[in-house]
């Protein structure tokens, strides 16, 4: 099985088969959360404007300009907020600065997009490694274009325990993230020390990086499942339980 790591989404990425998508600090994380509160579906767009374009009575916005939620959302992008956040039956749409970005890139050609973070990272390689026919790829969404500590740091989780799970052949971007990996004994110093945790705490929302710091705390992945207009739909899985009966998890998770 090989194994992919890909530092920032770009536009001529090509995915054959499963992707990873990384933005731990913190859509990512987030999106996990908010199915672990009830959330139905969650939607993945591209812009402001297009979440926005979603709403109505049973819908609810959650997003982030500069870390913060933005004017006529419902919810931001904490992850802390998600988890207690009332979305219990709701479509919640969600647009970040660079998650959901990353997300649509690896929706355009991969068979099976899952999200992943620390949070859910035991859960989220057990399901890719599930899915896999040849390959897992893992891609970081970085922070703005550049690389980020936070992303790269959990892809090396991420490769560390889908080498645990079966034999895999690593490329050199799993290897770098491997070395990331081993070079931090705590997840929290990796994190703390990357961009994204600075921008947190220059808005005051410093305290979603510890929790985002979290491993394997939840068995909760979301999947995609198709789309709507520019929307990506996901929805939550377990692993091991794809094969079942009616699970909607089961459809293939690029656009329809």
């Amino acid at each position: 099985m090989r194994l992919k790591v890909d530092v920032l989404p770009t536009e001529e990425l090509v995915y054959p088969d499963v992707v990873l998508v990384v933005d731990v600090i913190r859509s990512t994380t987030t999106a996990v959360c908010f199915l672990e509160a009830g959330a139905e579906t969650l939607y993945w767009v591209p812009s402001l404007e297009a979440a926005r374009a979603f709403k109505d009575a049973d819908v609810l916005l959650a997003g982030e300009v500069g870390g913060l939620k933005p004017p006529g959302f419902d919810l931001g992008n904490s992850p802390r907020e998600a988890l207690e956040a009332p979305v219990g039956g709701k479509t919640v749409v969600m647009s970040t600065t660079n998650g959901t970005r990353a997300a649509h890139v690896a929706a355009r050609t991969a068979k099976h997009v899952l999200l992943a973070s620390l949070f859910n990272a035991h859960a989220a390689a057990r399901l890719a490694r599930e899915l896999a026919t040849e390959e897992v790829a893992i891609l970081a969404a970085g922070k703005e274009g550049r690389v980020g500590l936070d992303d790269l740091y959990t892809a090396g989780v991420l490769a560390e325990y889908l080498g645990l799970l079966g034999e895999v052949e690593p490329e050199d971007g799993a290897r770098i993230a491997l070395a990331v990996k081993r070079n931090y004994q705590d997840p929290l110093e990796a994190l703390s020390l990357s961009a994204a945790a600075m921008a947190l705490k220059g808005v005051g929302l410093e305290a979603d990086v510890p929790f985002s710091a979290q491993v394997a705390k939840s068995a909760v992945v979301p999947i995609l499942t198709g789309r709507v207009g520019e929307a990506l739909i996901f929805k939550r899985a377990l692993p091991g339980t794809l094969k079942e009966p009616g699970n909607q998890a089961h459809e293939k998770g690029h656009p329809q």
